[in-house]
């Protein structure tokens, strides 16, 4: 009987061990796995990292990109006739691999009345302007932000630009750091008018331009963005959540809406009369659909143009 008891002593204290180390592997595998989630969720969020982030966009120009977006809008009669008279520019950048970013465009540093779409370059200044303390950052230009992205309010715009002043916004596209205008590029991003009737204008030196931009130097905004660099990190992340889920559903929204629906997309566009402008940072779920486009068209039928160039971007991007 001591026997017995000695026995069932051992089996008991072996199951309590044995459960106990059990127990303990199912934690461990649980910590790991939630780990490698974050790491996982880290690595596919916004801001991206990229590992040679150290090089200017322009020096990623890829060849076999390049040949395939000029073959895609090559195929349609009049894209080709647009291009040829400098009245469209399109610029594509392949985020799918972050050890192989891919950049292409036609007309790249061809400066275009863009309209709306220039708000951006007030975004940056006025971010900039409130980490640096210039610009309280109240509940009114926090609204006022978000609705000139989201909705391209041109009150809320106007708002924006008398707070920061055409200098300001000057100052940034130019500056060394961002270089989002140049001249010796071609120009780039510009606002230099308030979107109102009246008051003071700078208008930009080489074409005399209110409202300008080039899809290059767009395309690098979004890329700067991206990777956290506009400003900071916190503040680019802020300004990527006032440029998240559009407000207005045209142009390029109109077809990712379609074929993309559950895509994260950064947005802003612009129209007046014949021109009509576009740029997207596109963040699928799948990471085979990670890109940004910019486009910019004179041509009365510029809206549904965009909505139809989507689709053979999304061609050309496939490797």
């Amino acid at each position: 009987m001591k026997n017995n008891r000695i026995i069932i002593m051992f089996l008991s204290l072996g199951f309590v061990l044995f459960s106990s180390c059990e127990g303990q592997e199912t934690n461990n595998d649980l910590a790991y796995a939630n780990i490698d989630s974050g790491l996982l969720n880290q690595a596919e969020g916004l801001p991206m990292r990229i590992p040679n982030d150290s090089m200017m966009l322009q020096e990623l120009i890829d060849p076999v990109l390049q040949s395939k977006l000029l073959a895609e809008i090559n195929k349609v009669p009049k894209w080709k006739r647009l291009v040829s008279n400098k009245k469209m520019a399109i610029g594509i950048v392949d985020l799918t691999d972050v050890n192989n970013i891919r950049f292409a465009r036609i007309n790249g540093n061809h400066m275009m009345y863009a309209a709306s779409l220039p708000k951006i370059a007030v975004l940056l200044a006025a971010t900039d302007a409130l980490e640096n303390g210039e610009l309280e950052e109240t509940a009114d230009v926090k609204a006022d932000m978000k609705i000139m992205i989201s909705k391209s309010n041109n009150a809320a715009t106007t708002r924006m630009i008398d707070r920061v002043g055409f200098q300001k916004i000057e100052s940034v596209l130019t500056s060394d750091r961002y270089s989002l205008y140049d001249e010796e590029q071609g120009g780039g991003l510009w606002v230099g008018k308030r979107y109102a009737s009246g008051g003071a204008t700078n208008r930009e030196p080489i074409k005399n331009l209110s409202h300008a931009a080039t899809v290059t130097q767009v395309c690098r905004f979004y890329y700067l963005l991206a990777q956290g660099k506009l400003v900071t990190q916190e503040r680019s992340k802020q300004m990527l959540e006032i440029m998240e889920d559009p407000a207005l559903h045209h142009k390029f929204v109109n077809t990712l809406d379609k074929i993309a629906p559950h895509a994260r997309l950064f947005r802003k566009s612009g129209s007046w009369k014949s021109y009509h402008s576009d740029s997207v940072l596109v963040w699928g779920k799948d990471p085979d659909r990670r890109y940004i486009l910019v486009a910019l068209i004179d041509d009365s039928n510029g809206e549904q143009i965009i909505r139809n160039l989507v689709v053979p971007i999304e061609r050309a991007l496939r490797k």
